[in-house]
């Protein structure tokens, strides 16, 4: 478990990279003074024990009420973030850098680089996630509808080539791809974690609103576009009343080691929200390729 005890106990949001011969954690950070959100960088040799090693500058426009939920892909030996910007509501939107040693970051001069089409949604884009797929780069990001109270999740592609400025994404359909649509899901699902295995598209995901309980679902897709649910209860459920996440299992972060190993990261909180942490656990796919957790 992976806390930030600098920053009030807040860790959320996680994001795993394997990089350079170790592990890269880019999470959310509260600064309690300013009251506003930021990344920060862990690192680490085992994935067991992390070391806090800085932070993603906030040094654009879009970016002075603050940034979070990252995610983290390496793509030509370098290190893609895909981050939301913060505090604007309905005109946050999804930004982009990259980095060559992992904690250093040069800002795409185009950011915000995606928010999706308003036909369909309020125009917000925040809990960016990446995947290749078919050779592009799938961006699944969570919005809301036009009176603000539903979250559900979109998509949209670019080239794997390109530079993934505003020009480069293309939004296949036009609404959303996961809606919530069970009891445990309440008015909300986001933060998107997607994977392929075995030709398929998987997305894991947070079930209604934070500490309402927020549990992780999942969903799954043969084209990257139209998802089916494959579970009717939580893929993660929150904890019982006293453990560590007994107010929620959220957020979710998929990862796939160099050696096979499948890793689903998630946030939990068992205060209501005043404090948060990050966790683990290892999960396998069986020969139907149904993801399940290893015990």
């Amino acid at each position: 478990m992976f806390t930030n005890q600098k920053l009030f106990n807040h860790a959320k949001d996680p994001a795993v990279v394997k990089f350079l011969g170790k592990y890269f954690l880019y999470y959310t950070v509260k600064y309690t003074e300013e009251n506003k959100i930021g990344i920060g960088i862990a690192a680490s040799i085992d994935m067991e024990n992390w070391q806090d090693i800085g932070e993603v500058d906030m040094n654009m426009l879009c970016e002075k009420n603050g940034i979070g939920a990252p995610a983290a892909i390496v793509l030509d030996g370098r290190v893609h973030l895909f981050y939301q910007t913060y505090g604007n509501f309905e005109n946050d939107a999804i930004c982009h850098a990259i980095s060559s040693n992992g904690t250093d970051f040069e800002k795409n001069p185009q950011n915000p680089v995606f928010r999706p089409d308003k036909t369909w949604c309020c125009g917000r884009a925040i809990d960016a996630d990446v995947c290749i797929f078919n050779n592009k780069l799938f961006l699944y990001f969570a919005t809301r509808d036009h009176e603000l109270k539903i979250q559900k999740v979109g998509v949209a592609y670019a080239d794997i080539n390109s530079d993934f400025g505003r020009s480069s994404w293309k939004q296949p359909v036009c609404g959303a791809v996961v809606c919530p649509e069970m009891k445990w899901e309440g008015q909300c699902i986001e933060a998107p974690a997607a994977i392929v295995n075995n030709g398929e598209m998987f997305m894991f995901y947070g079930g209604s609103y934070n500490c309402t309980p927020q549990q992780i679902g999942c969903a799954k897709s043969s084209d990257g576009i139209f998802f089916g649910k494959i579970f009717k209860q939580p893929f993660i459920p929150c904890g019982k009343e006293g453990e560590w996440n007994s107010s929620e299992s959220g957020h979710p972060y998929v990862f796939r080691d160099d050696d096979g190993r499948t890793y689903l990261f998630y946030q939990g909180s068992s205060d209501m929200g005043k404090s948060w942490y990050i966790s683990k656990v290892e999960i396998k796919f069986d020969e139907k390729n149904m993801p399940y957790i290893l015990s």
